[in-house]
């Protein structure tokens, strides 16, 4: 009652008040209504649309369903860009060229930050892989550059076949095997061999001990165990065990090193005669030895079974590998494919394998299911007029580009005599762009030739099903699969039978 009196009393003050006041405040009453409804429209222009429904619904298919869980995203809200909220974290998803362009080059777009907290998936300690200073992750990027120097490169690429040809020879001489298993073991020893000490490396036991352990930390990744890692959930203290194990490992070898003076020619002296103290050691070890393995296997497991499903290409990829050999070493020689190909060098890999280089590139683009996580540290910017807020998480799916049918008509084809994309500004991040290319690239392609070489000199093989047929369609990338890209179970295999080359 005493608010309907007031107003009833304003009302009549208004009415009996000259014209030139009630022109006043009709003037300010506009004012206000068109400010707070400009304001109103400028903050919904401002922020990214959200997704609708309850938040805490997109925290298990952001992990668990990634790739469709985005592209229903852009097609539930319209837009090139959206939000979402992952507990108290804003994440913002873009797509687009300018969205592309601004995401690589943006100065305050931290990768680190973006990858520890929407990741997960790499062993955490402080101070040995996470929270660590500019100065460290300098010089851990300048320790990785000087392992693809050529003399170093160079030096790894004899052992490197040796692992390899070891590795292939307990396949037999026919038989099934899945390449995202048996694949994926070659490559992780072989990134062992390059990236860390001959202690491990030697040691087979070991190295599938450790890759048990890197499993394991796959595995326990959960949403739990990124969004509220001080909860000890028994993933969570799965995942810290394994951490435990995997450091132990490295910093016994590193012990044992020192306590027998000798000096030898592998990764782990490089970094203790640059005068790195341990701690920066071992997390050069722990963080970058996953993270080649899991990208260097996905494509090498991929190659393999591109190639084995066309046989065109394997044919041409073969034919490459039998001219090196001819090119650069003696083609009656009896010593073995791994010893010949070890002769033929470094800057001729680099330099000679155009159909390797394309099957690398084209794999790439069409099976490794990148997402790659920024955070803004500030200042808030703006993409395509939408505000990005200091703070707030920032996510580009490579398959905005590569599985874009406007720049790769039929996208999902595999096809390495695609030529490559020069009218769509950034229309290819396999490597990487701007300031986050991938540091490792040098090392990862020789990697890739020198394994896919051996394997197709010394193997005839085809893509089958688990029935043993070829089939038909080819198995398909699964980009929810965001290790490894493995298709559906049941659906890929390797049917081999071995050469008459000596690997």
């Amino acid at each position: 009652m005493p608010y309907i009196i007031g107003l009833h009393s304003a009302a009549s003050a208004f009415l009996s008040a000259g014209f030139a006041t009630q022109f006043t405040v009709a003037v300010v009453i506009c004012l206000i209504i068109v400010l707070v409804t400009s304001s109103l429209k400028e903050d919904e222009l401002e922020a990214p649309k959200s997704l609708p429904g309850l938040q805490f619904l997109s925290i298990i298919p952001f992990f668990r369903q990634r790739h469709d869980f985005l592209n229903w995203g852009f097609h539930v809200t319209g837009q090139s860009m959206f939000q979402f909220k992952l507990m108290s974290h804003t994440v913002i998803v873009l797509s687009g060229t300018p969205a592309r362009r601004a995401f690589f080059y943006a100065k305050g777009f931290d990768l680190t930050e973006g990858f520890k907290i929407l990741s997960g998936a790499i062993p955490m300690v402080r101070g040995v892989t996470s929270g660590l200073q500019t100065k460290r992750i300098s010089t851990i990027h300048k320790r990785l550059a000087a392992v693809q120097k050529n003399a170093p490169l160079s030096d790894l690429i004899p052992a490197i076949l040796a692992d390899s040809r070891r590795i292939l020879e307990s396949f037999g001489s026919t038989g099934t095997f899945d390449p995202f298993e048996k694949i994926y073991e070659l490559i992780f020893q072989t990134t062992v061999r390059s990236l860390s000490s001959s202690e491990i490396a030697d040691d087979s036991a070991l190295v599938s001990r450790m890759k048990t352990l890197y499993d394991r930390l796959d595995t326990g990744t959960t949403p739990a165990t990124v969004l509220t890692p001080w909860i000890p959930t028994p993933a969570m203290i799965k995942k810290l065990w394994a951490t435990k194990e995997i450091y132990d490992i490295v910093v016994r070898a590193m012990n044992a090193r020192e306590a027998s003076g000798i000096s030898r020619k592998d990764t782990l002296q490089m970094l203790i005669d640059s005068g790195d103290d341990k701690l920066a050691v071992v997390g050069f070890i722990m963080g970058l030895l996953i993270a080649g393995a899991r990208a260097t296997g996905t494509t090498a497991s991929w190659i393999i079974t591109f190639l084995g499903g066309h046989q065109t290409w394997r044919q041409k990829a073969k034919a490459e590998a039998e001219a090196l050999l001819a090119a650069q070493s003696d083609p009656t020689s009896s010593t073995s494919i791994s010893a010949r190909l070890a002769e033929i060098p470094l800057e001729t890999w680099e330099s000679q394998t155009p159909v390797l280089d394309a099957i690398i590139r084209e794999t790439l683009r069409v099976a490794q299911p990148h997402t790659a996580m920024r955070r803004n540290l500030g200042p808030e910017m703006y993409i395509n007029d939408k505000l990005i807020p200091s703070g707030a998480y920032v996510v580009y799916p490579f398959s905005d580009v590569h599985l874009d049918p406007e720049i790769y008509p039929d996208p999902w084809r595999f096809d390495p005599s695609r030529k490559e994309v020069s009218k769509v500004d950034l229309g290819y991040v396999g490597w990487g762009v701007g300031k986050t290319n991938c540091l490792g690239t040098r090392l990862a392609k020789v990697e890739l030739k020198l394994t896919t070489a051996l394997f197709l000199l010394g193997f005839d093989h085809i893509v089958v099903d688990k029935t043993g047929e070829a089939p038909d369609p080819l198995p398909k990338p699964n980009w929810n699969d965001i290790l490894m890209c493995r298709p559906a179970p049941g659906t890929c295999y390797v049917k081999f039978k071995r050469t008459n080359l000596a690997l």
